[in-house]
């Protein structure tokens, strides 16, 4: 997959535990991992980092003077045989860069890193990786299904091999009503799935995906993540960075959040969000601006939407207060929504705020 990454590249060329999860059903190319080789086995549960990241450093030297701009900083990070893992940041954080450095595009200034147990850059672990970069180049004379025959066949599947699992892997993507249009006519989302495709075609372990649902309009994303929780079905490994958080909060085992090139946040999605209740939002049908002042001054963030009153509620004690104040107002009670940390508050908080 080395020369494929190389043809994808945006410019035009000149620890969890988990079940033992082998290779595709009918996969027996060199280099995959069997059963016995990956990882410590304990009790028939094995953990395996696919992607091990150690103090990952880039430095750049930009314009005549030459100035130093650093774009990653001592990032660390494992991603686990099995997981979906989510890699996130604002533009400019640095998640690009690292995943650049990992499939050897760019060279580190310091750190290591590992796929599959080589130090990157690794032609040999990268046969195993399908990639998909931010901004897919293709030569825009060929069609989506040349580029992605020529993607098999630079990952050593025969001709006819290649054409079969073009098309497949085509149609699993949804483009393959434009698979004989030149990539020249196709529209942004189509290019996305065209670069997709190439990806997936030579059977990977592992997927590597940098912003893979860009330029796709909501069913384009929904597929993508049917296809991501598919394809992670299927034994694959899938590390995806993306500005979706809702698309992460719903597919990801675990997550790292970059802000300014630094790791500030990292690990199991299910251990870094509270999900205890930190409030319960009340929405009231008909409550009078009496009923508004009153609750106001109660201490309750009270905010109008429409004809709808939305009260913000801390507490079970809060929550009953509402409620019974607005009833013996007369107001008719819409719903009353408890509501956890999100993905998002996370976010904001850590990488956003942390930019401020």
């Amino acid at each position: 997959m080395h020369g494929t990454a190389t043809l994808l590249q945006a410019d035009p060329p000149p620890a969890r535990e988990r079940r033992v999860v082998g290779p595709p059903a009918g996969d027996r190319r060199p280099g995959h991992a069997s059963l016995s080789t990956l990882g410590m086995l304990r009790r028939g549960v094995v953990t395996e980092a696919l992607i091990r990241v150690e103090a990952l450093h880039k430095e750049f030297r930009l314009g005549l003077l030459r100035k130093r701009v650093t774009a990653v900083r001592g990032v660390s990070f494992a991603v686990e045989r099995g997981d979906i893992f989510g890699f996130l940041g604002p533009n400019g954080a640095g998640k690009t860069t690292t995943i650049k450095m990992l499939t050897g595009l760019i060279a580190p200034t310091g750190g290591s890193a590992t796929i599959f147990g080589e130090p990157v850059p690794s032609p040999r672990a990268m046969r195993r990786v399908g990639f998909l970069p931010e901004n897919p180049y293709i030569y825009p004379y060929l069609t989506p299904t040349e580029f992605v025959e020529l993607c098999a066949r630079l990952s050593g599947l025969s001709s006819g091999a290649a054409r079969a699992r073009a098309r497949a892997v085509l149609e699993q993507v949804g483009i393959l009503y434009a698979a004989d249009r030149p990539v020249g006519r196709l529209s942004k989302g189509m290019l996305q799935r065209t670069g997709l495709a190439a990806a997936l075609v030579a059977d990977p372990e592992l997927l590597i995906l940098d912003e893979p649902m860009s330029g796709l309009d909501p069913v384009g994303r929904k597929e993508v993540r049917d296809l991501i929780v598919e394809e992670r079905r299927r034994g694959r490994t899938i590390f995806f960075s993306t500005h979706i958080l809702n698309d992460v909060e719903t597919l990801c085992d675990r997550v790292t959040i970059l802000s300014r090139g630094q790791v500030v946040v990292s690990g199991r999605l299910d251990e870094l969000l509270n999900r205890e209740v930190r409030r319960t939002d009340i929405v009231l049908l008909h409550a009078s601006a009496e009923l508004e002042s009153s609750l106001t001054q109660a201490d309750h963030a009270v905010r109008r939407s429409g004809e709808r009153l939305v009260v913000e509620a801390s507490g079970d004690a809060a929550v009953k207060s509402v409620l019974e104040t607005a009833l013996a107002a007369g107001a008719h009670v819409l719903e009353a929504s408890p509501r956890h940390e999100t993905l998002e508050d996370l976010f904001v908080r850590e990488a956003i705020k942390r930019d401020a």
